[in-house]
C-alpha cells in the first residue's frame, strides 16, 4: 500500500489535549471486522466483550520522564535533551536527541538543575538531531537515575499543545507499568483503572505480560511513498514463558486473545513460533506492519484514534481491514471521537 492512501483531513480540536477525568470514562467504538459494523460505548463497557478464559496482552514498560532542559557552556542557550536510552551504564553513556541541533557539538558540556547539579558532555554525533552524551556524575547508579528522575519532565507529545503539569506523571502511565525504558506511554492501557481490571479479573479474563519500550521511531513520520522501503527503529522487547503459557493455552482453547494496543501486537508477531503458537523471545524487533498482512496470535485488539499516515493506524488497517478502519475514522470524526494519545478507544473484534 502507498502512503497517501493513510492520508486524512484531522481537525486540530478532536486531538485530546488532557485525558478524561477517569481512566475508564473514555469513549470505546467497538469495530466488527468482519462486517464493519460499529458499536458506541464507554470503555467499562469493554467487560461486556470478554469472558471466561479470553486473555488481554499488555504491555508493562514504564515511562521515565525523558525530556530534560540545561544549558550550554559559555552561552548559556536553553537546549532541550531527550533522552532515548542508556547505552552503557557503567560510562554512563546515553543516546539523546537535542534541540536546537544546530548549537550542539562534539566536545560542548551542557548543565542542568539549580547550581549545576548535573553535567554532561558530548561525544558524539549520531544524526541530525541525535548525539551520544556522557553524565559527568560522580555518585551510585541509583543517585544519578534519582537525578535524573527530579530534573526530568513527563515527555507528553508537543502536539497536545500544553505545557506538562503534575497530572501526567501519574496520567501518562498505565496502572500496571513496571519495567522502566520507554519515553512513550503505550496508549491503549491508558484507559484501564484498577477496578475495571479487577472486574474483569472476576469475569475470568486471563492477563498476559510482556515488555516492549517505546521509543519515538512509533510516532516519526514516513518519508516513503511506497511503505516496503520505511524502515521501522527497533525497540527492545521481551516475552517471557509465563505469558506464553497464558496465551498459548487460550489459543488451544479457541478463546479470545485481544494485544492491548499496537506495541503489544508488535511484540506478539515478533514472538510467533513455526506452530502458530507464541514462544519466548528476548531482543530487539523492527517489525512494521500494514496491509496486507496476516496475524497470526491476537483475534481482538484494543487501541486508540491515531493520526493520519502513522505506522499505528497502518498497524490498526492492517488487523481492522482498511476499509472497516478508515470508514470507522470517518464516523468518529463525525462523532467527535478525541484523538491520540490521551483520546478514545476502539476495540477491533
Amino acid at each position: 500500500m502507498k502512503l497517501s492512501e493513510f492520508k486524512f483531513d484531522l481537525p486540530s480540536s478532536l486531538i485530546a489535549a488532557n485525558p478524561t477525568p477517569n481512566r475508564d470514562d473514555s469513549r470505546l467504538m467497538v469495530l466488527n471486522r468482519k462486517d464493519g459494523s460499529i458499536e458506541h460505548k464507554h470503555f467499562r463497557d469493554i467487560l461486556q466483550y470478554f469472558t471466561d478464559g479470553d486473555v488481554m496482552v499488555f504491555n508493562n514498560t514504564r515511562v521515565f520522564p525523558a525530556r530534560m532542559y540545561g544549558n550550554k557552556e559559555k552561552t548559556g542557550a536553553k537546549i532541550e535533551v531527550f533522552l532515548l536510552r542508556e547505552l552503557n551504564k557503567q560510562m554512563r553513556l546515553w543516546d539523546v536527541l537535542v534541540d536546537p541541533a544546530r548549537k550542539i557539538r562534539v566536545g560542548n558540556k551542557l548543565y542542568f538543575g539549580e547550581n549545576d547539579a548535573l553535567v554532561a558532555e558530548v561525544i558524539d554525533n549520531t544524526t541530525s538531531r541525535g548525539r551520544t552524551i556522557r553524565f559527568l556524575f560522580d555518585g551510585s547508579d541509583e543517585e544519578l537515575t534519582a537525578v535524573l528522575d527530579s530534573l526530568g519532565e513527563t515527555p507528553i507529545p508537543k502536539l497536545l499543545g500544553r505545557d506538562v503539569i503534575a497530572d501526567d506523571r501519574e496520567r501518562f502511565q498505565t496502572i500496571y507499568a513496571k519495567h522502566v525504558g520507554a519515553v512513550a506511554a503505550p496508549s491503549a492501557g491508558l484507559h484501564f483503572s484498577r477496578e475495571l481490571m479487577k472486574r474483569l479479573e472476576i469475569n475470568g479474563v486471563n492477563f498476559a505480560e510482556i515488555t516492549l519500550h517505546i521509543g519515538l521511531g512509533a510516532f516519526r513520520s514516513v518519508e516513503v511513498e511506497d511503505l516496503t522501503k520505511h524502515k521501522s527503529e527497533s525497540e527492545n522487547f521481551e516475552v517471557d514463558q509465563l505469558a506464553c503459557d497464558t496465551v498459548n493455552a487460550a489459543i488451544d482453547a479457541r478463546r479470545r486473545i485481544c494485544t492491548v494496543g499496537t506495541t503489544s501486537m508488535r511484540a506478539v508477531e515478533s514472538a510467533v513460533s513455526a506452530n502458530g503458537h507464541m514462544k519466548p523471545v528476548s531482543g530487539w524487533t523492527d517489525k512494521f506492519i500494514f496491509p496486507p498482512y496476516e496475524f497470526s496470535i491476537a483475534n481482538s485488539m484494543i487501541t486508540n484514534f491515531h493520526l493520519p499516515e502513522s505506522t499505528l493506524l497502518m498497524m490498526a488497517s492492517a488487523f481492522a481491514g482498511y476499509d472497516n478502519l478508515m470508514n470507522a475514522y470517518k464516523v468518529a470524526m463525525k462523532e467527535k471521537y478525541r484523538f491520540f494519545t490521551y483520546g478514545d478507544a476502539m476495540l477491533i473484534i
